[in-house]
């Protein structure tokens, strides 16, 4: 058996790759391996303890965009790799040639290293699709829910199962969030949370406790929680295993590439989760795992796999996050403050806060604010942090767009907008344009 392309992993970023190698390649065969049957939308697992109805409901239907394309699909586990010959070896015994090669292998859930994570009841938020089922069904039968965690998915996932009417603990060892936000808006959404009914404790976990089955979970500062189920959500680890099997330069954060998604063997190509990304401003490597990010690095591979097109290549990563939990959504992109001021930048800060309708009487208005995070040398945008309603989860989208090309205070206050009053903010009063314009007056003021 032999194809132009094969891609391993049958998610976003592999999903997307085949796609674009597609696209871009009409006369190439094209060949995508996952190992699962069925495929999770990764960005929607979540939603299917509370919002979905079941599990099937976040499936990615693979088939459907493939199939019509001329793609071919394998439901196998590629094992073995052979770069002098071109091929691989799969679980099942098959040997398949190829021509150029994508690692889409993605990642899996990080188990802390604390007594009792073997315990009945215990559970991580896998994206395997009959380990989600089960948890639902593990989640439904439970009253007490502690999740150990405070990124993005222990609050989603605890804003879902809050919505099933069960007791939900968040244990986190410091604030929410962190990582991707300043301090004022970790605030905001653990107010949040505390207003819907979501317990958030801070502290260490020593133990989880029980005989077989957990009972609940004992903290270094002494406060034990009872619980009937426990989810770790404590972060993801890269799957490398198959690339440093296959002798590629693989770094603690994942998979070597360079701009065009090339691995340190130039007809492999590699992207997603599995991949180590580099920060957009630093250049220095940073864990990241977004189905976003993904599909970015995916189309760059695709594009580029039997010719460079420099147009198309990765400039680094900026990291732009959204979320929505219990009726707040944040979303950032580039450096928080914190970050930018470790990294040694002098920075200037501009705020907005004002509702995203005009006029705010509108039943769907909310409050929106906005904090862009500038250098002070020349006024360039280094981050972006937005809350407010879900008119949020686009505004992140246009100040990556400011990020990566550099845009600076001045030409974000002069940005042309089209603004409408059941849809944006007032034109007068349009946050991005009055938080730029707040930290151009600290500019002139040389605060």
């Amino acid at each position: 058996m032999k194809y132009d392309v094969v891609v391993i992993g049958g998610s976003a970023g592999g999903l997307t790759a085949t796609i674009s190698a597609k696209r871009f390649y009409p006369d190439k065969s094209v060949l995508v391996i996952k190992k699962e049957e069925v495929s999770m939308i990764p960005c929607g697992i979540p939603y299917v303890f509370g919002t979905l109805k079941s599990v099937d409901d976040d499936v990615l239907p693979a088939e459907r965009f493939l199939k019509p394309l001329g793609i071919d699909i394998l439901v196998d586990e590629v094992t073995e790799i052979i770069p002098k010959n071109k091929t691989l070896i799969t679980k099942s015994g098959r040997e398949i040639q190829w021509e150029k090669l994508v690692l889409a292998t993605g990642s899996r859930p990080q188990i802390p290293d604390i007594p009792g994570v073997e315990l009945d009841g215990v559970y991580t938020v896998s994206k395997d699709y009959n380990y989600l089922k089960e948890l639902r069904e593990r989640v439904e039968e439970s009253e007490r829910v502690v999740i150990i965690g405070g990124g993005f998915i222990a609050l989603e996932v605890g804003d879902e199962i809050r919505k099933l009417g069960k007791d939900v603990t968040i244990v986190v060892r410091s604030r929410l969030l962190r990582n991707s936000f300043d301090p004022e808006f970790s605030e905001m959404i653990e107010k949040r949370l505390k207003e819907v009914g979501i317990n958030v404790v801070y502290g260490h976990v020593e133990r989880l406790v029980g005989r077989e089955s957990v009972e609940g979970v004992k903290l270094v500062e002494g406060q034990e929680i009872p619980a009937d189920l426990v989810i770790l959500s404590t972060g993801y680890r890269p799957n490398v295993e198959l690339a440093v099997k296959t002798g590629l330069k693989v770094t603690r954060y994942g998979i070597w590439t360079d701009e065009y998604m090339r691995t340190s063997c130039p007809d492999i190509f590699a992207v997603g989760d599995c991949v180590e990304h580099r920060d957009f401003f630093t250049g220095k490597p940073f864990p990241l795992m977004l189905a976003s990010t993904a599909t970015f690095e995916a189309r760059i591979a695709g594009a580029n796999l039997f010719k460079l097109q420099i147009v198309r290549e990765n400039r680094k990563t900026i990291g732009a996050y959204s979320t929505h939990v219990a009726g707040l959504t944040l979303a950032a992109a580039g450096l928080t403050e914190d970050a930018a001021r470790r990294e040694g930048f002098e920075v200037i800060v501009g705020r907005a806060t004002g509702p995203d309708r005009h006029p705010a009487k509108f039943d769907d208005t909310s409050m929106v604010t906005v904090k862009l995070i500038f250098s002070r040398d020349r006024g360039a945008i280094l981050g972006a942090q937005i809350a407010g309603g879900k008119s949020v989860g686009e505004m992140i989208n246009v100040l990556a767009l400011a990020i990566q090309k550099r845009l600076t205070a001045s030409e974000l206050y002069t940005l042309q907008i089209a603004t409408h009053p059941l849809l944006t903010a007032s034109p007068v009063g349009y946050q991005i344009l009055q938080a730029a314009e707040d930290a151009l007056a600290k500019l002139r003021a040389g605060a």
